[in-house]
């Protein structure tokens, strides 16, 4: 008789084990999410009455594959204009709330005398809130469509996207062993780099290459071409030293803005259960109730630490955004969680090595205890705000209890929003453009330099690749120049006075030095023994730029496909609705 090999043994088990346990606790109207967490405990080694699974390696692979299926689902769900459209609210509200917690939760840690990376993983893990359990806490009350619940659910979208740039940033520290502002920064602005590259390019190429691929999809190719993308992302986003997760989520976002993004998250959603609930019972598996019992009070500690932290803190973020004190609380009160997210840090702290053993099985115990006290927690912002509403003094109640909604303000007259229109489109263009012409650079200097130099003489490498990188750049040195300075929204600002002359002039003098910045790089490189002649160089090329009618054509052509694959879901939605 053939013998299995152990893999498939230890996957028939945690499957029979989470099947049996989510279907139990979906019984109890419990979240499956502890299904799969009670599942992983009982196919472990931690539990001996039972049998367990024998190739952990194999399983932490396959919990591996589970994070990047998590986050390419969550990629797929995010959209970069729901981020413009929800206004800064949302935004001040999350940024306070997770500055605020991170220092709850390392200030925790160092109460107990737990090493420095221990304690910044435990900030990292507390200042994310569960979307998933929170998502279902509203479903099972009723709660969608209130406003707190909408605000809320804006935050967690928020937290999901800054929960990755925090990603990049503890794989940073972890590696550099210490914390260092500058390289934080620098790994900042690498991650908004590689993010807005690969998505500006990823959205010009990708809608197209479907569109012309269509006739060949059905579901199956469909499902195959995005996995193939996703990994794909994910080997780039390694080789760039990130991590295999934050790949997975920018294939994602840049898939959630063409036509086919529903259609794909249909079919990958069987997928990302599968290895998500294998990701899931594997945190299950890092149970230990030895090591529960055994640090008990830093659990309990944490616990209080997230039940106050988030009410108290969050209730100011939210405040601090604009809210009443009244949706304000009814917020943070639905926050007192943690879940996906701290698993995934959780996991990230482990396979670095960085963290130490305890942790994750005292993050286990917290997101269980918390994700069971959720929903009393919803219901208990409003007894506690009617408490706090008789002990604050009525001048503080007045105060606390505006409402932006019913507030007297005063909207913004036609011309201040026509600037401001403008003004972000100015901040896009610049964005991209300049994105654009220090990734050809970057591409042109470290790869397209040796193959030159292998056809041209040495003298002629430099100018040659300089050239060859300025004829790459200049439709996006066009754009940056001068795109959107004719249109007539830009006529009529001119046209309404000095105030908006001198802004407008500003921005046109500022286009010009970035302009500049970029094109005297270009004549450095190919002449820096010149400078009389770099200049006269630097200014006729600016001004070739600026008068080239092809160069005009050529990006006008780029911008309008690029606007067409951004708004293309949006119109067929529109068009889809009665």
């Amino acid at each position: 008789m053939s013998q299995l090999e152990p893999l498939i043994a230890d996957l028939a088990l945690i499957l029979i084990c989470a099947g049996v346990m989510t279907l139990l606790f979906k019984s109890l109207k419990q979240p499956i999410v502890l299904g799969y967490i009670v599942a992983g405990f009982l196919a472990s080694p931690n539990m001996p009455y039972m049998p367990s699974v024998t190739d952990m390696h194999g399983i932490h692979l396959w919990s591996e594959i589970g994070v990047i299926f998590l986050l390419f689902a969550l990629g797929l769900e995010f959209s970069f204009k729901k981020i413009l459209k929800m206004g800064a609210a949302p935004i001040i509200a999350a940024i306070s709330i997770i500055l605020g917690m991170m220092y709850v939760g390392a200030c925790t840690g160092e109460l107990f005398g737990w090493k420095e990376m221990d304690c910044i993983y435990l900030g990292g893990m507390l200042a994310m809130s569960s979307t998933t359990i929170i998502f279902k806490a509203f479903d099972d009350m009723g709660l969608q469509q209130k406003r707190f619940a909408s605000l809320v659910l804006s935050v967690l979208i928020i937290e999901d996207i800054l929960a990755i740039v925090l990603m990049v940033m503890l794989s940073t520290l972890a590696v550099s062993k210490e914390f260092e502002g500058s390289q934080m920064l620098t790994s900042i602005l690498q991650l908004a780099l590689y993010l807005v590259l690969w998505f500006t390019v990823g959205l010009y190429l990708i809608p197209m290459a479907l569109r012309k691929l269509k006739p060949l999809m059905n579901d199956e190719t469909l499902l195959i071409t995005a996995l193939a993308l996703c990994f794909g992302m994910v080997v780039a986003a390694s080789a760039a030293g990130f991590s295999a997760a934050f790949g997975a989520f920018v294939m994602g976002s840049i898939l959630a803005e063409t036509v086919e993004a529903e259609k794909i998250e249909h079919l990958v959603a069987p997928v990302k259960n599968l290895f998500g609930a294998i990701f899931f019972v594997s945190v299950g598996m890092m149970v230990d109730v030895a090591l529960i019992i055994e640090y008990i009070v830093p659990i309990l500690c944490i616990i209080a630490a997230i039940m106050l932290g988030q009410t108290i803190l969050s209730t100011g973020g939210f405040l601090l955004s604009g809210q009443s004190l009244k949706t304000s609380m009814q917020c943070s009160f639905s926050l007192t969680q943690i879940g996906e997210f701290a698993f995934i840090l959780a996991t990230l702290g482990t396979s670095l090595g960085v963290t130490s053993d305890f942790l994750y099985p005292i993050v286990v115990a917290v997101s269980v205890f918390t994700t069971f006290t959720t929903p009393y927690m919803i219901r208990l912002a409003e007894p506690a705000y009617n408490a706090l509403a008789r002990i604050l003094p009525a001048k503080w109640m007045a105060r606390l209890e505006r409402n932006k909604d019913e507030k007297d303000e005063k909207a913004p007259d036609e011309l201040q929003q026509l600037y401001n229109d403008c003004f972000k489109h100015f901040v896009f263009v610049m964005l991209i453009n300049s994105v654009m012409c220090i990734a050809i650079m970057s591409i042109m200097f470290y790869y397209g330099q040796p193959l030159i130099a292998d056809v041209v003489p040495a003298e002629w490498v430099h100018p040659v690749t300089a050239l060859v990188a300025l004829i790459l750049c200049s439709p996006f040195l066009w754009m940056l120049l001068r795109a959107g300075g004719n249109s007539p929204e830009v006529d009529r600002l001119w046209n309404s006075g000095p105030r908006w002359r001198v802004r407008l002039t500003a921005y046109g003098v500022l286009r010009i030095l970035i302009t500049a910045v970029f094109v005297s790089y270009f004549v450095d490189y190919a002449m820096p023994w010149s400078s009389w002649l770099g200049m006269f160089a630097l200014v006729a090329i600016i001004c070739i730029i600026f008068n080239s009618s092809f160069l005009e054509k050529k990006s006008q052509k780029i911008e309008q496909h690029f606007t067409e694959n951004l708004t293309a879901r949006e119109k067929m939605n529109n068009r889809q609705q009665p």
